[in-house]
C-alpha cells in the first residue's frame, strides 16, 4: 500500500470515526431530552398545593376535620360533612391545589342530596408524604375504610372522581366495594392524554404513571354517570365518550357540561346539581 492510499483510508476512517460520534451525540441527546420530557411529564400529573388558602367552616354546614392512616403508613387529612341523607360520596379531587379549592364542588354536593367526605392526597394540603399513582390510590383506600369504620356501609358509598380523581375512583371500584361512581372531566388514561400533547415523543414508554381508566372501566358493574365538558382544552371530550362506552354495565349515565376543564362545575352549576340529584335519586330506588 503506498503513502497515500494509507493516507486516503485513514482520512476515511476519521470521517467515519467523526460520523459515529456525531450519531451517537445526537442520539445520547435525543434519549436525554426524550427522558427529561417523561419525567416531566410525570411530574405534571401530581400539582401539590401545601398552602390551604380557605377551611370548612366557610360552608357554614356542619363538619368534622379528621385525620386518618393509610396502610403504608402516611397521614392524611380529610373533611367529613354529614348530612341526613342516606348516601356519603367519596370525593378524590384532581390533580392541583388541594382541599381548600373544592368548597364550591363539596357544597354542590351537599345540595344534591348526599354527605360528602372530601380527602387530601399525600403530599397535598395538610397530608404527608409524596403523590405517587400507587400512593393516592392507597389513600383512597384509607378513607373508603375511615368511611366504613365510621358506620356507612360499601353499598351507600358513591366515589366521585374529578380529573385525576377518575383514575383514583376507577382503581378504587376494583379494589373495593361500592355503591356507584361519578367521573368528572376524567381521561381514558395519562398515556393517551400525554400522547396528544406531545406526539412527537414516545411518552407512552416513558410514564412510570398510567390510571388506564378505560381499561379498568371494563370491568365495572355498578352504576355509573359521567359528566364532561365538550369545550374541555385539557381532557377533550372523546376520553369521556370513551369511557362511557368502555362501561359494560347497562346502568350508566351522561350528562355534559359546559365551561372548560377547570371552570365546569362552576359554569353550570345548576346543570351539575341537578344530573348528580338524579343520579343519587336512581341509587335510591334501584335494586342491586
Amino acid at each position: 500500500m503506498t503513502s497515500a492510499s494509507a493516507a486516503a483510508l485513514l482520512s476515511s476512517m476519521k470521517s467515519k470515526i467523526r460520523l459515529m460520534r456525531l450519531a451517537g451525540l445526537i442520539a445520547l441527546v435525543f434519549v436525554t431530552f426524550t427522558i427529561v420530557v417523561g419525567c416531566s411529564a410525570n411530574r405534571m400529573v401530581f400539582q401539590p398545593w401545601t398552602n390551604m388558602e380557605a377551611g370548612p367552616a366557610e360552608l357554614k354546614r356542619p363538619f368534622e376535620d379528621i385525620y386518618f392512616t393509610a396502610a403504608d403508613g402516611a397521614r392524611l387529612n380529610g373533611w367529613f360533612f354529614p348530612t341526613n341523607t342516606n348516601l356519603v360520596i367519596l370525593l378524590c379531587h384532581g390533580n392541583a391545589g388541594n382541599l381548600s379549592h373544592r368548597l364550591p364542588l363539596i357544597d354542590t354536593l351537599i345540595k344534591a342530596g348526599a354527605s360528602v367526605f372530601a380527602f387530601d392526597y399525600r403530599g397535598y394540603g395538610r397530608s404527608a408524604g409524596k403523590p405517587t399513582e400507587n400512593g393516592v390510590c392507597l389513600d383512597a383506600e384509607a378513607a373508603w375504610q375511615w368511611l366504613t369504620n365510621r358506620g356507612f356501609a360499601p353499598g351507600r358509598i358513591v366515589a366521585l372522581g374529578e380529573s385525576l380523581g377518575g383514575g383514583v375512583v376507577c382503581e378504587l371500584a376494583t379494589r373495593k366495594p361500592l355503591r356507584a361512581l361519578i367521573l368528572q372531566s376524567t381521561f381514558t388514561s395519562v398515556p393517551d392524554v400525554a400522547s396528544e400533547m406531545m406526539p412527537w415523543l414516545p411518552v407512552r414508554l416513558l410514564l412510570t404513571t398510567r390510571f388506564n381508566n378505560q381499561e379498568k372501566l371494563k370491568q365495572i358493574r355498578i352504576p355509573v354517570l359521567i359528566l364532561h365538558g365538550r369545550k374541555d382544552t385539557i381532557i377533550p371530550f372523546r376520553h369521556a365518550e370513551r369511557n362511557y362506552a368502555a362501561l359494560p354495565t347497562p346502568l350508566k349515565y351522561f350528562a355534559e357540561l359546559q365551561g372548560d376543564h377547570n371552570d365546569a362545575m362552576v359554569a353550570s352549576a345548576d346543570e351539575y346539581q341537578k344530573a348528580v340529584s338524579g343520579f343519587l335519586s336512581t341509587l335510591g330506588t334501584a335494586n342491586f
